[in-house]
């Protein structure tokens, strides 16, 4: 096979070490299949090498599970001999790390093969392809990406061990307060998202709306929409590592973690889709609140591949302890129209406006997975003129009937397996080593023992 050019372009290099003398380091980030950020760091006259052939880098990267140890069954590993791929960087998404004590730079990475194409584990290219689905149809998706996280602070209990706390002044009880919508919340943390905002900004961030959300310690960011999907998970995939690094030279941690605490409500990434024709038209539009007929049919899509696709939106074991009834999780497979308690909410505004939200993912999911999966339900049902049924009015968790999402990561990891929707969505080549990974996670988390296995069977059993 020939071996295809995917380099990118040298002057964007060139230009950014002329603007930035004092930059002597640049991290290169590259998202695994888990959704975590890994790399390595190159000395400035690494860089525009880098842009002009790429970077050799051990093809193992994309089969590691979540806490950075080998997945053998991917493929990627000895059975491989652990080869190297190579890796590009992603254009338009190099720029200052400010939050690092040193001068310090960051660009994404995508992983190809020795002859240039895709690397198959590359969750980028994953998404790629599910947005390629929808040409045939003249269309192009539009999406933005909205993210719940938590701010905390580590200190010392009374018993001398360590805790977490929302962030902020005020005492312990006032900070363990739900307060949404809270402008006091954003006023006591100022610094920090004056500092997260005008990074953002320097990056090139389009963030939105700011808000505190439903629990203590709960924030909310809006990303604005993009006609180019693939550049609105980028900014999203930028976002998650400028708020932890921020936040960590704040001295706080930020969270995506799904449910990190069992009383307070779960993070969420919610995707905000539409599509647009050749002319730029947004064919969801009309003035129906419930969207024209083309996105009803997206809903349907959603709606029909939405349990078999539970894993790409919920990857984690502790991701399916975030739903829960009443919790602004949704926990069935419906839809309704201004309606918070479904998994598929069409928003009130104007006509031109009108799009799908997807509310079913949590903060911890992979953005180009958790995308790849919900774009391409949204072509599935508009290729196949899916009809979603009538929307859900009042409370959609009480009007639930029957099970229909998987209830545990077990059940997901095994529908995700033997689903042919997902498997032509993400590519097969990278569902196996998503499965894999998967697989051996469920399995170590499994076999733990905890302090609540001692708690409830050490004197009882």
């Amino acid at each position: 096979m020939s071996r295809q050019r995917v380099s990118a372009d040298p002057s964007e290099a060139e230009r950014f070490l002329a603007r930035n003398p004092d930059i002597q380091g640049i991290q290169l980030v590259l998202t695994d299949p888990s959704g975590v950020a890994r790399g390595k760091s190159i000395r400035r006259h690494e860089l525009e090498r880098l842009y002009r052939d790429g970077r050799p880098v051990a093809g193992s990267i994309l089969g590691l599970d979540v806490t950075g140890a080998d997945v053998e069954a991917t493929g990627l590993v000895w059975d491989s001999g652990d080869a190297d791929k190579i890796c590009h960087p992603v254009p338009g998404t190099l720029a200052r790390a400010t939050w690092l004590a040193q001068p310090t730079a960051q660009v994404l990475l995508s992983m190809y093969e020795v002859d240039g194409t895709p690397a198959v584990g590359d969750p980028r290219h994953a998404l790629a392809h599910a947005i390629g689905r929808f040409a045939p149809h003249g269309l192009r998706p539009v999406l933005a990406c909205e993210l719940e996280f938590y701010l905390l602070r580590e200190t010392r209990g009374a018993d001398g061990g360590l805790r977490l706390e929302p962030a902020g002044h005020g005492s312990g009880r006032e900070r363990q307060r739900i307060d949404a919508y809270s402008l006091l919340r954003l006023d006591d943390l100022a610094p920090v998202f004056d500092e997260m905002l005008a990074t953002a900004e320097s990056l090139g961030l389009p963030v939105g709306t700011l808000m505190s959300e439903y629990a203590p310690g709960q924030f909310e960011v809006t990303l604005a929409h993009r006609d180019d999907a693939l550049r609105a998970v980028d900014e999203a995939v930028l976002w998650k590592r400028l708020v932890r690094g921020v936040a960590a030279r704040h001295g706080l941690i930020a969270t995506f973690m799904a449910k990190p605490f069992t009383e307070l409500s779960g993070s969420g990434l919610h995707l905000h889709v539409s599509a647009q024709d050749a002319g730029g038209r947004n064919v969801f539009a009309a003035d129906d609140p419930a969207g024209s007929a083309v996105c009803r049919h997206a809903i349907g899509g959603l709606k029909a591949t939405m349990a078999e696709s539970l894993l790409a939106f919920a990857p984690n074991a502790n991701s399916y302890r975030r739903f829960r009834s009443e919790s602004y999780a949704p926990t069935a497979v419906n839809w309704g129209v201004n309606n918070r308690s479904v998994s598929l909410r069409v928003p009130i505004g104007s006509p031109e406006t009108r799009h799908v939200e997807h509310r079913i993912a949590g903060a911890d999911a992979n953005p180009y997975v958790a995308a790849a999966a919900v774009l391409a339900g949204v072509e599935l049902g508009i290729r196949e003129r899916l009809d979603p049924g009538a929307p859900v009015t009042g409370n959609g968790y009480a009007v639930a009937s029957r099970r229909e999402l998987p209830e545990t990561w077990q059940e997901a990891i095994e529908r995700a397996a033997s689903s042919a929707f997902l498997r032509e969505a993400l590519g097969g080549g990278f569902l196996d080593i998503f499965i894999a990974i998967k697989r051996q996670e469920c399995a170590r988390f499994s076999a733990a023992v905890t302090e609540l296995d001692h708690a409830w069977y050490l004197r009882s059993s």
